[in-house]
């Protein structure tokens, strides 16, 4: 029985991860994430490379944006099959994907009426990618399954969701292909986790596999700990409130916020930072909240504890939620230091850029960047030193204080990304490095390689690879 693979995204690039696999015409579409490096954006208006109605299922690890996403326009383009997801996975893609709708129609209307007052002649019409009412048609489709149960998905193909520790219900999937009394294990493994974080379970021991695609987001280095970084948070409010500036904290709204609202709150309760307002200005962010209460069995050992004595680990004195565009006009309005934490967490759209365009001319504001920003993107092009950028087509000069805090990263790194894979008893046939940097695939490619001996490849964009 022929089994392929497909590489249709986040092959030597972090963002938009889509891979297809077929077993003897059954085709199987592991994520379908949103493009967000400004190079390749180009490809989520392109038309699907496998026909969406052609497709039988979907395979979630996650409901980050860069794997959920396309979801949408899949749907809309003609896939009719099931998505299937952790319970957790599917309630939090709800959230993620209708968010994204309504900030691609906020940016079209921004778009649009910045063309009609400016008048500008001969542009292309400013049209989101998805609408609020095509997610809809879209999250129809999502079907939970139980983590640890297998799901038949045909052709003697089944596939089982296991805990990944990188964001509430996030998985790594193990599809199994049995055939003429030979079983063949592929494991797709979504964004790998950390171990001892808070909130969340540590990975799971990923078990037999034949063939393995796993992430090397960053593949090339080691995260400083969780220590150092929290005493970096420390030291970066404190200097905005001495200089008197604000801090702006590009967050994603799944695990990203829940944790640095935890770790401010512990600042908080030890004295180490004084007591200041804090904007969540995600809605987003206060609805994922609400998943983590519906979903205790996904918790490690502390936040049990917390919860037995009725404790949210998020709720702390001064935290103020912006619900409304309205409401998040005003919060660049007040005097004072203020902790600002907004979407997206790679600057590409949604209200972070506003509160950029406030404060990044200011030398007494301090930007804390708290999670990966891909290549192309404006939270990397600030991260890397730009002296200015261009946000909603205005020339923005960068002279606030840019702190890079990666110990709180949800991903694992090099050695923690080798401690996952040792967890497979026996070398793998093929193990294909994806969703990283080229140079950064490359590099783990190579490490793992020397340190295991297994065939390792770093597959590119539209590789299509025989299995067996």
């Amino acid at each position: 029985m022929p089994i392929k693979v497909k590489f249709l995204g986040a092959d030597q690039n972090v963002t938009g991860s889509r891979h297809l696999l077929e077993v003897d015409g059954t085709r199987i579409l592991v994520d379908c994430g949103l493009y967000q490096e400004r190079e390749l954006e180009a490809r989520n208006w392109d038309p699907f490379p496998a026909p969406p109605e052609s497709i039988g299922a979907v395979l979630l690890t996650h409901a980050h944006l860069d794997h959920c996403g396309l979801l949408p326009k899949l749907v809309r383009e003609g896939f009719r099959g099931r998505i299937y997801a952790t319970a957790a996975t599917a309630e939090i893609a709800r959230y993620v994907l209708e968010d994204s709708a309504r900030i691609q129609e906020e940016d079209a209307k921004f778009k649009q009426e910045r063309n009609a007052r400016e008048g500008r002649q001969g542009e292309p019409a400013a049209a989101p990618l998805y609408t609020v009412e095509e997610t809809q048609a879209c999250l129809a489709h999502l079907a939970p399954v139980a983590a640890g149960a297998a799901v038949g998905l045909g052709q003697g193909i089944e596939a089982t969701f296991h805990t990944a520790g990188h964001i509430l219900g996030a998985s790594f999937i193990r599809v199994a292909v049995q055939s003429g009394g030979t079983e063949r294990v592929i494991l797709f493994s979504g964004d790998v986790g950390r171990w001892n974080v808070p909130f969340l379970e540590d990975p799971a021991v990923p078990g037999r596999a034949d063939y393995v695609l796993v992430e090397s987001t960053y593949g090339d280095s080691l995260h400083p700990s969780e220590a150092e970084s929290v005493g970096r948070l420390s030291d970066a409010v404190n200097a905005a409130r001495t200089a008197g500036g604000n801090v702006v904290i590009p967050t994603f709204a799944l695990e990203r916020s829940q944790d640095i609202l935890y770790h401010l709150n512990e600042l908080l309760l030890a004295g180490k930072i004084p007591h200041l307002p804090i904007y969540l200005d995600s809605p987003m962010a206060i609805n994922v909240d609400e998943v983590f209460k519906r979903h205790p069995e996904l918790y490690d050992a502390p936040m049990m504890d917390l919860v037995r004595r009725h404790r949210s680990p998020f709720d702390m004195p001064g935290l103020q939620v912006t619900r409304t565009q309205e409401q998040s006009k005003t919060v660049n309005q007040i005097r004072g230091t203020v902790i600002i934490m907004a979407g997206s967490g790679m600057c590409t759209g949604g209200r972070i850029k506003h509160h950029l365009a406030h404060n990044l001319p200011r030398a007494e504001s301090v930007v804390l960047f708290v999670g990966y920003q891909a290549a192309g993107t404006l939270g990397r092009q600030i991260l890397d030193g730009a002296r200015e950028v261009r946000i909603h087509d205005e020339t923005v000069p960068v002279r606030a204080k840019v702190v890079p805090l990666s110990g709180f990263s949800a991903h694992a790194d090099r050695d923690e990304l080798l401690r996952w894979l040792s967890g497979i008893p026996s070398p793998p046939r093929r193990t294909f490095v994806v969703h990283g940097e080229a140079a950064t695939a490359r590099h783990f490619a190579d490490t793992l390689g020397q340190k295991t001996g297994w065939q390792v490849t770093v597959p590119a964009y539209g590789d299509e690879v025989v299995l067996e």
